[in-house]
């Protein structure tokens, strides 16, 4: 018997062709290989950290958040949320930390369960700065910063929402012990077999605080010129690169995101230097939060085509991002790589369903931040995915 496919109008047949063509560009573009620092990454979709408050006891991951990340080690590369260096570096209820050996060694099942599913993962290194409160510091003492120079708004502490202190500004005496926190976050997330390690320099905390004048009005050698204000992202890069090597170290930036009271005034001529003077240390990455991707067939954020002509390394870049625009930027040489929040965050196995061009879950921002495995581990997959049982023992 002769089978027979119905008949497609010229216009059915364009769709059809257009969305073809569309997943072709998908899958050439977000599923070849990448060498990053001599790690091969199977794709380039990369889960971008995201802070849940999941963490446990004395602030260290729990077998629930190994399952998380196992549930999405099919990802080329995952960034772990944000993870304090310092006790000092708390602004959020139950975030985890990586400044004693219990939190090293909750750590460790996490990393253990992605790479036995040939998963790629980075800790991220975090300290909040002004973005926190008395009631987190180990003392009750201020929170520090560059300047005192308190964010707009309140914090969300254990007691319930309190509004922002004028932080201490810090000691230029002080800058290098805050700097060695930083690099022996970096030994500790090496003991705990992470594959790298990313410094958080974004979204408002404190080497942003340093590095956006609207935060630092100091006058000495950590303030007032572009220089000086990129010195401290410096330091700590260059003492998280002393334990890592370059290639093993990603920064993350944000020029333009206004997230806890940021901004500057010549974002472009600030980032772009903290670009160039990144670029010496080969990095395995510099990760660049824009606002939004441009629409379809338009303009690259001014900041983010700038970094690309002048950072030698290779480029992530986030922000609202779908599958589509994601190849775009690729393709485009825009980009190497791309990295996905909210779509991870509900879509476990999110590179799958970009290459299939399946349908997505949407993401429920009620259980985003605490809680239990509700909106967190019990998103559906498109194939069973399993549990983190060895996590657990």
């Amino acid at each position: 018997m002769r089978l027979m496919l119905p008949t497609l109008s010229h216009t059915s047949n364009v769709a059809v062709y257009d969305h073809l063509e569309r997943a072709l560009l998908v899958i050439r573009s977000l599923f070849t290989p990448f060498d990053l620092g001599g790690i091969t990454l199977r794709n380039r979709v990369v889960m971008a950290p995201m802070t849940r408050s999941r963490a446990g006891a004395g602030n260290a991951p729990t077998p629930l958040v190994a399952t998380y990340y196992l549930q999405r080690a099919s990802a080329g590369l995952i960034i772990t949320e944000a993870t304090q260096v310092a006790p000092e570096g708390v602004g959020y209820p139950n975030t985890p930390g990586i400044h004693t050996e219990e939190q090293v060694a909750g750590w460790r099942p996490v990393v253990d369960a992605v790479h036995g599913h040939d998963g790629r993962i980075f800790l991220q290194l975090w300290h909040v700065g002004r973005v926190s409160h008395p009631s987190f510091q180990p003392r009750g003492q201020l929170p520090v910063a560059p300047s005192a120079i308190a964010p707009e708004g309140s914090i969300y502490t254990a007691a319930g929402p309190r509004p922002f202190e004028v932080p201490r500004a810090v000691d230029a005496r002080e800058v290098p012990g805050i700097t060695e926190q930083f690099r022996r976050g970096a030994v500790r997330a090496l003991a705990a077999g992470f594959d790298g390690v990313e410094i958080h320099a974004a979204n408002g905390y404190l080497i942003d605080q340093f590095l956006r004048d609207g935060t630092n009005r100091r006058t000495d050698r950590y303030g007032g010129s572009v220089e000086n204000r990129v010195r401290f992202l410096v330091e700590v890069t260059e003492a998280v690169a002393s334990v890592w090597g370059g290639v093993r170290v990603g920064v993350r930036i944000s020029p333009t995101n206004p997230f806890n009271s940021m901004r500057d005034s010549d974002p472009l001529r600030t980032f772009v230097a903290a670009a160039d003077a990144l670029t010496p240390f080969g990095l395995a990455y510099l990760h660049v939060v824009e606002d939004a991707p441009p629409a379809a067939g338009g303009r690259r954020p001014a900041v983010t085509s700038a970094i690309r002509r002048v950072f030698r390394g290779p480029l992530m870049v986030n922000g609202g991002y779908d599958g589509a625009r994601a190849a775009t930027a690729i393709t485009e040489g825009a980009a190497d790589l791309v990295s996905f929040a909210a779509l991870f965050l509900a879509n476990p196995d999110l590179p799958a369903r970009l290459a299939r061009q399946a349908s997505l879950n949407p993401p429920d921002p009620a259980t985003f931040y605490g809680g239990d495995e509700v909106g967190y581990t019990d998103y559906p997959t498109l194939e069973a995915v399993p549990a983190c049982v060895e996590c657990a023992r």
